[in-house]
């Protein structure tokens, strides 16, 4: 017999989370303060911008796109794009040049980033995958996605196929019995991670949970052995349950800026990453490695991290995202 389709209940869920990212927009402000610090030139260059200065202004406005982690080629083609569209006469004034800076940050996130909704699936449960290396919130982020689920009435599955580290499944626990999820562990202590991860989500399809969010060892992406180890994952999760994992979600240390360009580059290559969490960006200026990342490989970002409360893992909003650091 064919599996249920839960199709409608994953599209709302998937709409539901997104859309409370617009009535959080105070926090992802908030969160970007030292972005928006850094990028505060742009607005002192343009007030007082005249045609004479052009040159000028735009050789600065460069600099604090790089200064912000843009990147190089980013910040090279927005400032082409601004000097063109200068010498054609279609922009007048340093308000028309904001304008479309910032619709130049907008369209790129969006044409290159695509969806940034969760994409579930069809039937349950939807399984996610948190890959990443040791300290960039991994197991942070992995709770409080199940908070923001829990928030919606959903069940939560978790596992804690992190065996290497145990500080990595006592933290795991804390957050399932602080988000009153369920959880798997490895009650020998000598289980491999793909054991671990095929028991959860056989149990999450047995018993009708909703969502089994998978950890996973934190690894050096230079580490090859640790890197096919979450391709063992892959496999054992695609077994138990065909068509899964439903997300692959990447999570990048901000303050890392463009370091953290090379690393994307190895996950995807290994495992076929689709989306990332970039946390810990309320305590970096270097907010503009969330644009350098997406342009770079094609791969949108899903939630931020602004902070260290249970609420400040943020669905990614891209409007917002540029309105709160070019406010």
């Amino acid at each position: 017999m064919a599996a249920p389709s839960h199709a409608g209940f994953f599209t709302r869920l998937g709409r539901l989370i997104k859309e409370k990212a617009k009535s959080d927009v105070e926090k992802l402000f908030s969160g970007f303060s030292k972005t928006r610090e850094n990028l505060s030139v742009v607005d002192e260059l343009l007030t007082y911008w005249n045609l004479a200065d052009t040159d000028r202004v735009l050789d600065e406005l460069e600099e604090a796109l790089l200064v912000s982690d843009f990147g190089p080629k980013i910040s090279f083609r927005i400032v082409d794009t601004l000097r063109e569209e200068i010498r054609d006469g279609k922009l007048k004034s340093g308000a028309e040049i904001k304008a479309t800076l910032k619709r130049c940050i907008l369209e790129l996130l969006t044409s290159k980033g695509g969806n940034s909704e969760l994409n579930l699936g069809f039937r349950k449960p939807s399984v996610i995958m948190i890959v990443g290396v040791n300290g960039g919130g991994k197991t942070t982020s992995l709770g409080k996605l199940a908070h923001r689920f829990k928030n919606e009435g959903v069940k939560v599955l978790m596992a804690a196929g992190d065996t290497f580290r145990a500080a990595a499944r006592d933290q795991l626990e804390v957050w399932a019995e602080r988000t009153g999820s369920e959880i798997v562990i490895d009650n020998d202590k000598k289980a491999q991670p793909p054991a671990v991860l095929s028991q959860a989500v056989k149990r999450g399809k047995r018993e009708g949970f909703d969502v089994v969010l998978c950890d996973t060892s934190g690894r050096l992406h230079t580490n090859y052995g640790l890197m096919e180890e979450l391709v063992s994952c892959k496999k054992v999760i695609a077994k138990a349950l065909p068509g899964a994992p439903n997300e692959i979600l990447l999570v990048l240390d901000g303050t890392t800026g463009l370091n953290m360009l090379q690393q994307a580059r190895e996950f995807n290559d290994v495992v076929g990453v689709t989306g990332f969490i970039l946390t810990k960006l309320d305590g970096t200026a270097r907010g503009g490695c969330v644009v350098s990342v997406v342009d770079e490989l094609g791969i949108p970002v899903k939630f931020i991290g602004v902070g260290e409360g249970m609420e400040d893992l943020q669905p990614f909003d891209a409007e917002a995202f540029v309105e709160a650091i070019f406010p």
